[in-house]
C-alpha cells in the first residue's frame, strides 16, 4: 500500500528512511507548538485552544501535502505571520482576533484561486528579487524586536523610543543563554536545536522556582474558544485590504521559496528544473491556511525546516505523514506548552530572525535602485511594527526610484499597480 501511495522505489527510498526523515523534520520544527500559542494568546485568544489549533493545523496541512502532493514537506502556522497577526493587526491596528482570523481565511481562499487558475507564477516572477529579500529580512527584524521585547532586553523609552532593559535579571540572562545554546547546537548540526534550547531554559527556570510545574501530559484542551470564531464580515472592511494582501503575499513567497529550495536539496526537480505537482503543493498550502483559520490559528505555511528531513533521506509524502502523526500526538502535551515562559521562547524567535535576515546578502548592493528599497522594506517592518507597512513602502520606493532613475525596463505592470494601490491607501484610507 505504501509503495502504491508514495512510489518509494521510484524515488530511491525506503520506509525506514522516510520514518527517520519524518522524525528529523518534526524535531526541527516542534518548537512551533510552544511558540505559536504563546504569541497568539497575547491577543486574548485562549492558550489551550490555540495549542490544539496549532497541532491540528500542522497535522491537516502536512497530511494533505504528503498524501495528495506526495512531497516530504511539513506545514505549520508560519513564524512572522503569527507575530504580524498578534502585534500589528490586533495589537496596533485594534482589530479583534476574530476579524484577523477572517482575514487569514480570505487570504487562503485567494491563494487557492491563484493556484487553481495558475496565476501564481506570473505574480512570483513579477516581483523584484530585491524586494523579496528585503521582505524576508524585514520579517526577521520584526521577530527579533519581539524577541528582545519579550525578554525585557529592549524596553520603551520616552526620550529615544527604545532603550536597553535590565540585562542583569535572571530572565534576560536565561534568554541570552538560550540563544547561545540554540546557535551552538545548530552550528554543530544537532537535530532539534531550537526545541532543546527552549526546554533547557524552561528546566533551569523551574529549578530556580521561576516556573510552576503543572505536569507534562493531559487530555487536549477544548478547541471551542477558537473553533469557527472567524469574523468574515469584519475582515471585508476596506482597511483590511493591506492586511489580507500581507498575509497572502508573505505566504505565497514563503511557500514557493520553501518548495523550490527543498526540492533542489532532495533532487525532486524535473529535467527542466521545474517542480512536478507544484499546483497540488500550493493548493495544499492554501487549504491548510483556510483550515487553520477555521480552527483558530494564523496562516499555515510550508516550513523550510523540512530540508532537515530531506537531508536525512526523505523523498516522498510518507515523510510528511510521519510528521503529521507526531504533531497529532503532541495534543497530549499541552501542560508543557503552558509552563514555558516568554523568555524561553524568545531565543527561538531571535534564532529564526537571524536565519531570515540572511537574505540581505543576496541583494545587489552595487545598484542603489535595488539596495535602497530592500533596506527600507526591511527597516520599516520592525520600526512601524507592521509587515504590511514594510511591504507597501518597499513597493512604492522601488517603483518611484526606478522611474526617477530612468530604469523603466526594470518595472512591470504588476509592480506599478501594487505601488499605486499602496499610494492610494496611504493617501485616502489611512488619512480617513
Amino acid at each position: 500500500m505504501l509503495e502504491r501511495l508514495f512510489k518509494l522505489q521510484a524515488h530511491g527510498t525506503t520506509v525506514r528512511k522516510e520514518i527517520i526523515a519524518g522524525v528529523t523534520t518534526f524535531l526541527t520544527m516542534a518548537y512551533i507548538i510552544v511558540v505559536n500559542p504563546a504569541i497568539l494568546s497575547t491577543t486574548g485568544m485562549d492558550f489551550g485552544a490555540v495549542f490544539v489549533a496549532t497541532c491540528l493545523a500542522a497535522t491537516i496541512g502536512t497530511l494533505i501535502m504528503g498524501l495528495w502532493a506526495n512531497y516530504p514537506i511539513a506545514m505549520a502556522p508560519g513564524m512572522g505571520l503569527n507575530a504580524f497577526f498578534s502585534f500589528t493587526v490586533v495589537g496596533s491596528m485594534g482589530y479583534s482576533w476574530q476579524v484577523a482570523l477572517g482575514a487569514v481565511f480570505i487570504s487562503g481562499v485567494i491563494f487557492f484561486l491563484l493556484s487553481l487558475f495558475r496565476i501564481r507564477e506570473w505574480i512570483i516572477n513579477s516581483i523584484p528579487l530585491s524586494l523579496r529579500f528585503g521582505i524576508s529580512a524585514g520579517i526577521g527584524f520584526f521577530l527579533a524586536l519581539i524577541a528582545l521585547k519579550n525578554a525585557g532586553v529592549v524596553i520603551d523609552n520616552p526620550a529615544t523610543l527604545v532603550g536597553l532593559g535590565d540585562i542583569k535579571v535572571a530572565e534576560s540572562l536565561l534568554f541570552f543563554g538560550g540563544f547561545v545554546v540554540i546557535c551552538g547546537l545548530s552550528f554543530r548540526q544537532i537535530t532539534g536545536a531550537v526545541m532543546i534550547g527552549i526546554l533547557a531554559v524552561t528546566a533551569i527556570a523551574m529549578m530556580l522556582g521561576m516556573v510552576d510545574y503543572d505536569g507534562f501530559v493531559s487530555a487536549p484542551p477544548s478547541l471551542a474558544p477558537t473553533f469557527m470564531q472567524l469574523d468574515l464580515a469584519g475582515a471585508f472592511n476596506v482597511g483590511m485590504i493591506s492586511v489580507i494582501f500581507a498575509f497572502l503575499f508573505v505566504d505565497l513567497f514563503d511557500t514557493s521559496g520553501t518548495l523550490i529550495g527543498a526540492a533542489q536539496r532532495g533532487g525532486l526537480l524535473d529535467k527542466d528544473g521545474r517542480l512536478p505537482r507544484l499546483g497540488r503543493a500550493l493548493m495544499s498550502d492554501s487549504v491548510a491556511t483556510m483550515s487553520g483559520a477555521a480552527l483558530g490559528t494564523s496562516t499555515t505555511t510550508s516550513y523550510i525546516e523540512s530540508t532537515a528531513g530531506i537531508s536525512a533521506g526523505g523523498r516522498t509524502g510518507l515523510t510528511a505523514v510521519v510528521v503529521a502523526v507526531l504533531f497529532l500526538a503532541c495534543l497530549l502535551l499541552s501542560p508543557i506548552a503552558k509552563i514555558i515562559p516568554a523568555y524561553a521562547t524568545a531565543p527561538a524567535l531571535l534564532y529564526v530572525a537571524v536565519l531570515m535576515a540572511s537574505g540581505l546578502k543576496l541583494v545587489n548592493w552595487d545598484d542603489i535602485t535595488d539596495a535602497a528599497p530592500a533596506v527600507l522594506t526591511a527597516l520599516m517592518m520592525p520600526l512601524t511594527f507592521s509587515i504590511a507597512n514594510g511591504i507597501a513602502i518597499g513597493f512604492i520606493t522601488y517603483a518611484v526610484l526606478k522611474a526617477v532613475s530612468g530604469r523603466w525596463s526594470d518595472l512591470n505592470s504588476s509592480v506599478i499597480t501594487i505601488a499605486v494601490v499602496f499610494i492610494l491607501k496611504f493617501t485616502f484610507l489611512d488619512a480617513a
